[in-house]
């Protein structure tokens, strides 16, 4: 799974030894040794992340937030007008008026300069595709996720299943014949729509796939009104949100709206997530999830914009924070970037349901995960196990065995040194009748063993102990292992945890996200019934659903509970849950990581006493000590007494893409340490943070407590800031390839023009702009300075609220095709020698400071027609 030792050798280590995991940097601030694994190390490879499809956001306002219908079509119609002047060749996909004034456009490289150019044009965006996450085949109950958020009192206790709430599911459908939806099953077929999934769309059919790389590739979508599901993510997310039958989920009698915005295959675009929110909006939906994103974004950025928008409609908007934790700091994608989206991450489920071996001497049952690509293992018999070898250059597996040394045995092989794919082949090899590969750190084991030559023999993966336990048996006089039909719960090592892959905030204009977190790691749920019926997935996509459900649930208790306030209820109760890196310390995770910590829908629902705001964002430290104010109010009918306090979590480093972990202390005082409040009343306290002065460029934060009297719940306020000048942090990086570039195009690969270059401005002979953004940055400009005078002569185009590159090797790629904007219009540059001068305007940079800028002049570039 995902926790591995760098220098403690147990995620369970002794205080000791986790006291020698921390060291002292040379600004005094205690550092902290992760027992996750370092990202791996990335090829210095330069890699092209730019998008062909974008955004086109016009100046209006969208009729959400009041605009005109009549205006925005005029908009529209003057901008196909001037691009057809310009003669701009491009392709619209889709028209919006409702969430977003805008298009979404297909537009070469080449003329991207002239989109930006447009009269009307506001900013572009790049329309993203988002990928769907991977399916397993066996896992947790829900019942131990729905225990983690208290969803099972709530449902028990509370007698609460989400009666009267409409959740809106836009994803890859829902199945409508699972039984679990009260569909007819495999023996029947079920007319949509259904007495619970009552509405939905199907934005883009079954073949569709916007993924360029795949085979599959077919960015055409075939929209109809069956959103059935072929590629199994929505039904999942379905079932945890309120299945009712195998599977119970959060909230099991909601009404659900299904839409479909992926094909059986691949991946969608954020345009089309747009056009499915504006379908739930008409139909009514009063929660929408979104278990779908994309990385690196601002609340700026059009899905983000648009779920905000949905909220002030009156609908509660619950996205995944995003499954990029591997990329580093700033990667919570939007829409859950919005400002009043909430953002979830997500924990590991405290309990593994896994397929059951026995061993002898006393049957005791081991549970294991099958190996992709290899047979199934069998249901029944038996065959002595055997190892490897003895010393632990053959106990590993990767060295060829003697012919037969193995025959009619399990190989137990343990995890490193080379592929499970050769390990399982040199076992196979020798004979062996099925192989169980035990891993070296702790936690389970989900292997694959894909490769040439493929595997023919079953193999399977077991956690640390387990291979311990049986490495113990041979050892002690050799043992047997029965295969069962049987599954069985088994504790995870890291359960409660949060998950190695949930993204990093906070958003890019130092708001707190994620908001809240809630289990997502390996959740069994429903499926598409022709793929099984049931299966377990792993992501944020799995944590959000869950947050959905408990805003069903909390709307069905409390019906006058504004779409403004779900929020705030769930992070005032819920919990902040240990550092995943080594919970061994006692200390907090980090809150732009964790948000509130987990859920916990029945405290939600029971409290009596309300804290607002919800969460502090506290902005970069500059400026020093800071100063917000918290409102505390009693509903409750007796008075109550909250004692106020403060508690520290671990803070990151300036690094964007490595995450390093520190231990600064931030200091905070009340204005007073306790408030009385009697029923009805309320009461404002002022806080004051004075940020840690180390490590500079880090994120640091932790939680206001405020603990009552009489036995009720604690209530938490996350907070959250920035350390040192947010200003100063580089975005225009050079990286190892030297970016920015000035180059040529090749049509499949860049040149890189070092010393200048003559362009003909015809085709694709211009120049392009290779840049790498180590940061988002507020507005991105190209101005065309004159080479013999080195002053600015006219702008080429200008956009704003770009996200960053997704690795340290990432880039961008913009271009100039000989137009300049003269002040309305454009104008053709005469032809000459130029050099462009490319800037960034810092997030929450001050426009008319120079210190907020970074530029790059490129080499001298020759236009001659």
């Amino acid at each position: 799974m995902k926790k591995s030792s760098v220098v403690v050798t147990s995620i369970l280590a002794t205080a000791c030894a986790a006291a020698l995991a921390t060291g002292q940097g040379s600004d005094g601030v205690q550092w902290l040794e992760s027992l996750e694994p370092a990202p791996a190390a990335t090829s210095t490879e330069p890699v092209d992340e730019s998008p062909q499809r974008w955004f086109v956001e016009l100046s209006g306002t969208p009729i959400a937030d009041g605009g005109s219908a009549t205006q925005l079509q005029s908009e529209k119609k003057a901008f196909r007008d001037a691009a057809r002047s310009a003669r701009l060749k491009y392709i619209e996909h889709y028209a919006f008026d409702g969430l977003f004034n805008g298009f979404s456009v297909s537009v070469s490289r080449a003329q991207l300069s002239t989109l930006m150019r447009m009269p009307g044009v506001r900013a572009i965006y790049p329309v993203e595709t988002i990928q769907r996450p991977e399916t397993g085949t066996i896992g947790p109950a829900m019942a131990t996720a729905l225990a983690m958020t208290g969803a099972d009192v709530a449902q028990s206790e509370l007698g609460l299943d989400g009666s009267g709430i409409k959740v809106a599911v836009m994803d890859t459908g829902i199945d409508i014949d699972h039984p679990d939806f009260g569909g007819a099953g495999t023996n029947g077929a079920t007319t949509f729509p259904t007495s619970r999934i009552v509405a939905g769309w199907d934005f883009v059919g079954d073949a569709f796939n916007a993924d360029s790389s795949s085979a599959l590739y077919n960015p055409v979508p075939s929209p109809d009104a069956n959103p059935d599901d072929c590629g199994g993510h929505g039904t999942h997310v379905a079932g945890i949100i309120g299945a009712n039958g195998q599977v119970k989920g959060v909230a099991p009698n909601v009404k659900f709206g299904a839409y479909r915005v992926f094909g059986c295959n691949g991946s969608t675009t954020a345009d089309i997530m747009i056009a499915a929110m504006e379908r739930a909006l008409a139909d009514g939906m009063d929660v929408l999830n979104m278990s779908i994103g994309s990385t690196y974004q601002w609340p700026e950025y059009p899905t983000a914009k648009a779920a905000s928008r949905l909220v002030n409609r009156r609908m509660v908007v619950i996205a995944s924070a995003g499954n990029s934790g591997g990329t580093g700091m700033y990667s919570t994608g939007a829409p859950s970037v919005g400002d009043k989206v909430i953002s979830v991450a997500s924990f590991d489920n405290t309990h593994t349901r896994q397929s059951v071996f026995t061993v002898s001497p006393d049957n005791t049952r081991i549970g294991y995960s099958p190996a992709s690509s290899a047979p199934p293992p069998p249901t029944a018999g038996s065959a002595s196990l055997a190892r490897t070898g003895t010393t632990s250059s053959t106990a590993d597996g990767c060295s060829a065995l003697p012919a037969g040394s193995l025959a009619g045995q399990v190989a137990l092989i343990r995890r490193g040194g080379c592929t499970f794919h050769l390990k399982a082949l040199n076992a196979q090899n020798a004979g062996a009748i099925g192989v169980v590969i035990y891993n070296n750190l702790a936690g389970p084991l989900n292997p694959s063993v894909a490769g040439t030559p493929a595997i023919t023999v079953p193999a399977v993966g077991i956690s640390d102990t387990s291979g311990a336990l049986l490495d113990a048996r041979i050892t002690g006089g050799g043992a047997s292992l029965t295969w069962t039909a049987e599954t069985g719960s088994f504790p995870s090592p890291t359960g409660g945890l949060l998950s190695s892959f949930t993204a990093y905030g906070m958003s890019p204009d130092l708001q707190l996200k994620p908001d809240i977190g809630a289990p997502g790691g390996a959740i069994h749920s429903t499926y598409p019934l022709e793929s099984g019926g049931y299966a377990t997935l792993s992501g944020t996509s799995m944590s959000a659903p869950h947050v959905a459900g408990a805003a069903a649930l909390l709307l069905q208790a409390a019906p006058r509970t504004s779409s403004q306030q779900v929020r705030n209820i769930l992070q005032n109760s819920a919990v902040p849950q240990l550092w995943s890196g080594n919970p061994a310390f006692g200390l907090l995770d980090l809150v732009h990581r964790q948000g509130a910590g987990m859920m916990k829908i029945d405290q939600s629902i029971l409290a009596t006493s309300r804290v607002e705001p919800g969460k502090l964002s506290l902005g970069e430290s500059e400026g020093g000590a800071v100063t917000r104010s918290l409102e505390i109010e009693n509903n409750g009918t007796a008075p109550v007494t909250y004692t106020l306090s403060s508690v520290d979590a671990i803070a990151s480093g300036a690094s964007t893409f490595v995450p390093q972990f520190f231990l600064p202390k931030t200091g905070v005082s009340f204005g007073t340490s306790s408030v009385t409040l009697e029923p009805g009343a309320k009461a404002v306290v002022g806080v004051t943070f004075t940020p840690p002065a180390a490590p500079v460029g880090g994120q640091y934060g932790g939680y206001l407590v405020l603990t009552p009297d009489d036995g009720s719940g604690v209530l938490r306020v996350p907070f959250a800031g920035y350390i040192g000048d947010y200003q100063a942090r580089a975005v225009l990086t050079p990286t190892a390839n030297g970016f920015p570039w000035l180059a040529k195009s090749t049509g499949d690969t860049y040149l890189k023009q070092d010393e200048g270059a003559t362009y003909t401005m015809a085709g694709s002979d211009i120049p392009y702009f290779l840049v790498h953004l180590d940061h988002q940055a507020r507005l991105f400009r190209m101005d065309v300075v004159d080479a013999a005078t080195g002053r600015v002569w006219r702008r080429a185009m200008q956009t704003e609220h770009l996200g960053r590159n997704s690795s340290a090797n990432g880039y961008f790629t913009f271009t100039w095709d000989g137009m300049v904007m003269a002040g309305k219009r454009s104008e053709v540059a005469p032809d000459g020698r130029y050099v462009m001068r490319i800037s960034v305007l810092k997030a929450l940079g001050d426009e008319t400071n120079p210190a907020h800028w970074e530029s790059w002049d490129s080499p001298v570039i020759t236009v001659k027609r």
